[in-house]
Parts: structure tokens; C-alpha cells; sequence
């Protein structure tokens, strides 16, 4: 089995491509539950998938019987509708330790379109979990992402990686406040409700401004924003008549689509009479027509225009970068070095050291109790006990080896430390002798 990866993100694609390639909630669980694990759909080459789909990338992680990534390039062009002829040259593929490394990065931030910035650690957790309850990850991915997370964690707490200006929702609002000139007296709009919603609250909230309206399809769901940070809710069939009183608009919806088209800002800028207003569009895919930088008086900047406003903190940020490869490297090794445990061949010398284990503590609390024992009879003991473990040993050993040959030697070297409870009896070791080394 071959750990697997492809993706394009915001180093190998445009924002226009990325969020016609993006899934959004509903899509990215179809795809998942139609490719889990086994399923007739792919093929049989897929064992383990699990998808990250954010505004800066969408990647396909896998456990595949090929190290082949033609059957993980097909599932993208068939769950994102998008021709691989559009996206192929921008692809990346990765196979082995590199996808582990990757993803490490990724988790820690330094793959980020903001290096550092937090919120892609939340993300990386929420796809392992999407697909632990949706069965298409396993064992393999499931340790692999729980890992990411580690070492995200890891890479926040010990280094100043996310230090300073890092989230989209701060830098949209200091571009916000350096455009207007201040934001205690705007007049902000926020479009959507969601996390990146609340985010951007709480960063206009810091920066001292006092008008802020919610604007979501959902009315429920704005008015519990709204009613946490004090700002006002409105219904999505209000937008317009707020705009047209808004100096600031940030959009972050989940819409598959575009939620402001040109022609309904070029009326509503005439009606504003000559008063600019600011977009923030930092929605992926994209709320706001592109086509509307082109009006008088509106100012649209998108994702990719704010990580190029990513602040001065970027160069501390960057400096941080060396400890945080200490760190990925560290969590690197440890993964490897599980899944090294995973071939067959440390998997039956752990096998045949639990057994004799087993046999000595038995022999020894056996003959304790026998003080009478000559040694030929204990010698006659020995051999028994010897032959028993070598006759139970016998064909679990066979069939590792037969996994082993056929290419197959991870699941069923799984299934056997599952059964022989050997990841049970490493851990014990590991606090025996913790424990030991305390004194």
C-alpha cells in the first residue's frame, strides 16, 4: 500500500481556478462517502481517502495499492465537475514520506498563503474528522493526520510562527482600516456567518468599531452571531439597502456562486452618489464579481490581494521558520517510524517476543510452585512450552509472510498487532520504562 497525495493550492493555481476546484460542504461529504473505503467507485485502488478543501487549496490524501495517482486525479475531475486539462499542469503529486511531510507543513502553517496564520490547524483536524465519520479514512491517514495536528499544535505553542498579523480575517480588516482611514465611525457590512464571519467580527470589534450589521441566508443563524458580538442582524433580502449606507463590505459566505453581481453594484454605486465603497471578498469561491473593480468608487480586493498585504510581522514570522522545521522533522520521524512497525517482519519478531515472554513468566511462576522438579522433568516442561508457542505461532506467521507477497503487508500486519494487542504491549514498555528512568 502507497500513501498518496495530489492538490494545487495558491502557490500552483489562480483564485478562479482554485475555487472552481473547490468543494463545498455538501460535495466534499458525497465525495467521501461515494469513494470510502473499498468502494466499487474506485475501483478497488483506493483504500483510504480523505479530503482538505479550503480557500487556499483542495488536496486528495490516499492509501492506494498503486503508486499511481491516475485514479485520485479522475475523482477530482469527477467530484469538482472541472476538465483535468484545466487543472493537470497546475497539480502537484506526492507519494511516500513526502506527503507526510507536506501535510506536516501544512498543519504548521508554513504552506499557508499567510505564513503561520492559525486557522488551516482547525482545518486539517476538520477533514481528518469529516472523514473518520464518513468511513473513508483508516488507520493509516487517521495516524498520519493526527500527527499534522500534533505538529501544528506543536509548531504554535513552541515557536512565534503565528505570532503578529497571520489570519485572513486581521489582515482584511487592517487593509479595511487603512483604506477608510479608521474604522470607529464606518459603517461595516459583514456578508455570511460562519467562522470566518465571526473572525472578522472579533478583529473590527479589537480596532474599535461600533456599527456592524450581519447579513445570512439563514436568519437564525446571523441573529446568533449578531446577539454574540453586539452587532445587528439582517435578512439576506436586506443586502442592498444596506449597502447602500456601508463603508465597508466583507463577504465570506459558503455560496457556490456569486452573491453580488456587477450590474447590482453599478446601480447601487449611482445611488450612493460618488461615496466609495470597500469589498472585502474573502470568500472562496468567490462572492463578488470580479468584473466590479472596474466601477467608480468601489475598491474589491480578494483573497490573493490580501495575502499580499500580509503586514511587516511576516518577516518575525519568517524568522520562526527553522524551529518549526526542528518540529515537522521530529513528528516525521515519529510517524515514519510507526509505520515502519506496520511490515511484516518487525511484526513477527514482535509476535515471537511477546510469545517466548508469555512462556517464560509462565515457566518461571510454573516450576515456582513445584520445588520437587528435577531438571530433566523441567527441561521436558521447556520443550512442551516451546513447542506449544512455535505450533500457535505457526500460521499467523505463514500468513504475514503471505501478505508480505503479495504486496498486502500493512493491513494484515495491522489486524495482527491489533489481535496480539502488540501497540497495547509497546505502550506499556514506554511507561515501564518512563517509570524506571524517574527512579
Amino acid at each position: 500500500m502507497h500513501i498518496l497525495c495530489i492538490g494545487v493550492n495558491h502557490r500552483t493555481a489562480s483564485v478562479s481556478l482554485r475555487e472552481n476546484l473547490s468543494l463545498g460542504e455538501e460535495a466534499l461529504r458525497a465525495a467521501l462517502a461515494r469513494y470510502g473505503c473499498g468502494k466499487e467507485d474506485s475501483g478497488g485502488i483506493l483504500s483510504e481517502l480523505t479530503i482538505l478543501s479550503t480557500c487556499n487549496r483542495i488536496e486528495l490524501y490516499s492509501m492506494s495499492v498503486s503508486r499511481d495517482h491516475e485514479a485520485l486525479t479522475i475523482l477530482l475531475e469527477e467530484v469538482s465537475g472541472v476538465s483535468r486539462k484545466a487543472f493537470e499542469r497546475h497539480l502537484y503529486q506526492l507519494g511516500g514520506q513526502e506527503v507526510a511531510r507536506h501535510l506536516l507543513r501544512v498543519a504548521a502553517g508554513l504552506d499557508s498563503q499567510v505564513l503561520g496564520e492559525p486557522q488551516i490547524l482547525g482545518q486539517v483536524a476538520e477533514a481528518h474528522m469529516t472523514a473518520l465519520r464518513l468511513g473513508s479514512t483508516g488507520p493509516i491517514l487517521s495516524r498520519l493526520f493526527q500527527t499534522a495536528v500534533h505538529a501544528g499544535k506543536r509548531a504554535r505553542n513552541e515557536t512565534a510562527i503565528s505570532s503578529g498579523l497571520s489570519t485572513v480575517s486581521s489582515i482584511a480588516v487592517k487593509l479595511a482600516s487603512d483604506v477608510v482611514g479608521g474604522l470607529a465611525q464606518a459603517k461595516v457590512v459583514v456578508i455570511g456567518a460562519g467562522e470566518m464571519a465571526e473572525l472578522v467580527i472579533e478583529a473590527l470589534r479589537k480596532r474599535g468599531t461600533q456599527r456592524i450589521s450581519v447579513i445570512n441566508r439563514t436568519v437564525s443563524r446571523g441573529q446568533e452571531l449578531a446577539k454574540r458580538w453586539r452587532a445587528v442582524a439582517r435578512p439576506f433580502e436586506a443586502m442592498l439597502d444596506e449597502l447602500r449606507e456601508a463603508d465597508i463590505v466583507i463577504s465570506s459566505t459558503g455560496a457556490p456562486h456569486t452573491i453580488l453581481h456587477r450590474s447590482s453594484l453599478e446601480k447601487l454605486m449611482r445611488e450612493r452618489e460618488g461615496l466609495q465603497l470597500v469589498i472585502l471578498d474573502i470568500a472562496v469561491p468567490r462572492d463578488v464579481d470580479e468584473d466590479a473593480r472596474q466601477l467608480p468608487g468601489v475598491h474589491l480586493y480578494d483573497i490573493d490581494d490580501l495575502a499580499r498585504r500580509a503586514g511587516r510581522s511576516f518577516e518575525d514570522r519568517k524568522r520562526e521558520v527553522p524551529r518549526v522545521e526542528v518540529v515537522i522533522e521530529e513528528e516525521l520521524a515519529s510517524f515514519v517510524s510507526w509505520l515502519d512497525t506496520l511490515s511484516v517482519t518487525p511484526v513477527i519478531r514482535e509476535l515471537h517476543q511477546l510469545a517466548e515472554s508469555i512462556r517464560q513468566q509462565e515457566m518461571k511462576r510454573t516450576i515456582s510452585r513445584m520445588p520437587g522438579l528435577d531438571e530433566v522433568e523441567r527441561q521436558r516442561i521447556e520443550a512442551l512450552t516451546r513447542a506449544l508457542i512455535k505450533k500457535l505461532l505457526h500460521f499467523p506467521t505463514l500468513y504475514l509472510k503471505e501478505q508480505s507477497r503479495y504486496g498486502e503487508e500493512v493491513p494484515g500486519a495491522l489486524l495482527t498487532r491489533k489481535l496480539f494487542g502488540l501497540d497495547d504491549r509497546d505502550e506499556d514498555n514506554k511507561n515501564h520504562q518512563y517509570i524506571e528512568g524517574r527512579g
